[in-house]
């Protein structure tokens, strides 16, 4: 048996959990080891008691790693252990960072720059265009966005990075072949195909219930190097996602709400407790700046001044500009790209920074 075999073995033990697990590894040396040993051995592992140990010493009978790697290979689903280079780093070093990570799509170096955005499975019209419009903003502008997929809010901001033709991450509070909600499939299979992946460190089959949804919310908010909570109520599980986020040291943004709804309680409780209001992505934008916003390394040759986060077309705008203003009409003809797509790359460009607006619709490269 490998140590990825045993490690996914041990993940699929009811009762166990990446805190055990990373207790037997560093008691025995090895997940290989650890699946070795009596039941009497077992129980001297600090946290791991004779229930626990007793289901551990039968793991032969209780799970079977060669046929979920095997289901996953047939489900094009990859499965990660923290050796993997393709393992985030971001979670790596968390506190219980996820021994076994199912992913479906493609993890990309340039995921390290993302952004948490949650808030209520129960939004209004208000709270689905302001997730909407942050993620299409962020997403843009070359951030990952991560959320859960839920119903509300996550599947806003899902949606709002896909339209922006950005990155996305999806966390499920169950296993990759239990998505929930059902609804969502095709929004997954979306991101999965071409704008990021969906993610889980529940075996396949794993249902969801009451306590897999509170294990997800940690991932969300120790990947993400900031969290935006658009809109919740003041008792609402996002809130939950973000004190795991401020306990991380992560910056907490909330957008304001109407005073006289309580849909929009728990933003205005984060921001009277310190959040950062916000009104816009550009705002957030200006604060990634100076959290060393990275782009990803990149083994092929570019020409000069490049951003590698930037599309062909975003990259030949932006070489057009320099100190001099510049009207649209002006950059259509020194790309041959259409006005209206120059309107959209330039309102990104904006966002990012790179682009600085002037009177009478005219442009110029910021330096």
């Amino acid at each position: 048996m490998t140590e990825a075999e045993a490690l996914i073995a041990l993940n699929q033990l009811p009762k166990t959990g990446p805190v055990k697990i990373r207790s037997l590894i560093d008691h025995f040396g090895s997940a290989t080891n650890a699946l070795k040993q009596p039941n009497t051995t077992l129980q001297q592992v600090p946290g791991i008691g004779p229930e626990i140990a007793k289901v551990i010493a039968d793991w032969e009978n209780l799970t079977d790693p060669s046929s979920e790697i095997a289901l996953a290979k047939e489900r094009n689903i990859q499965i990660l252990t923290q050796e993997d280079s393709d393992y985030p780093a971001a979670l790596r070093d968390s506190f219980a960072a996820p021994v076994i990570l199912y992913v479906w799509g493609q993890l990309k170096e340039r995921d390290i720059n993302a952004i948490g955005i949650v808030g209520s499975r129960k939004l209004t019209h208000y709270g689905r265009e302001a997730a909407r419009k942050f993620a299409f903003q962020l997403a843009g502008a070359g951030l990952t966005v991560i959320s859960g997929l839920a119903r509300g809010i996550d599947t806003a901001a899902h949606e709002g990075a896909v339209a922006a033709k950005g990155r996305t991450i999806g966390v499920l509070g169950s296993g990759l072949m239990q998505l929930y909600p059902p609804e969502n499939l095709a929004l997954a299979e979306k991101i999965a195909d071409g704008h990021g992946a969906i993610i889980s460190e529940f075996p396949l089959q794993t249902p969801p219930d009451r306590q897999t949804f509170p294990q997800r919310n940690r991932i969300v908010a120790h990947w993400s190097r900031a969290l935006l909570v658009v809109e919740c109520p003041s008792r609402s599980g996002s809130l939950i996602t973000a004190n795991l986020a401020n306990e991380a040291g992560r910056q907490i943004y909330a957008v304001p709400g109407p005073i006289d709804r309580p849909t929009s309680g728990g933003c205005h409780d984060l921001i009277r407790d310190g959040a950062t209001l916000v009104t816009d992505g550009s705002q957030i934008l200006d604060d990634f700046t100076h959290l060393n916003f990275t782009t990803p390394k990149d083994t092929e040759p570019r020409p000069p001044e490049t951003y590698l986060d930037l599309s062909d077309e975003e990259n030949t705008v932006l070489k057009s500009l320099n100190s001099t203003e510049q009207s649209i009409d002006e950059i259509v003809t020194k790309t041959q790209l259409p006005a209206h797509k120059i309107s959209v790359i330039l309102m990104k460009l904006e966002l990012r920074n790179l682009v600085q607006p002037h009177p009478g619709q005219r442009f110029t490269r910021r330096r």
